[in-house]
């Protein structure tokens, strides 16, 4: 990438955006929430029994989530369900995955 022809004040706002994403998901409950939602939408019930996680950890990671409008919510009677709310961060979601989870039989990472 040639950055002299960029604009810095556009690269600052880009680094911020990124940045403010890297924060969110540095916290590692939000991390494996937003990679299973990766997966596709799921309901608040689904998450908590897919990551073992109890209801108040849950609200409250989700909740973080929402401010920072990484997920958007539908609800469906009693049942909200949540998904990744930008593309970008499906984009880097899957390139963390591909570089940090384990692979069937591969036991160096």
């Amino acid at each position: 990438m040639d950055t002299t022809t960029l604009d810095i004040d556009a690269m600052r706002a880009a680094a911020g955006q990124a940045t403010a994403v890297l924060s969110v998901l540095a916290n590692a409950n939000r991390l494996l929430l937003m990679c299973q939602l990766g997966q596709g939408e799921k309901s608040v019930g689904e998450l908590e029994e897919l990551l073992d996680l109890h209801q108040p950890t849950l609200s409250q990671q989700l909740g973080v989530l929402r401010a920072e409008g990484l997920v958007n919510t539908r609800r469906d009677g009693k049942k909200i369900y949540y998904s990744v709310a930008d593309e970008r961060v499906l984009a880097l979601l899957a390139t963390l995955y591909q570089l940090y989870c384990p692979r069937a039989g591969d036991s160096t990472r």
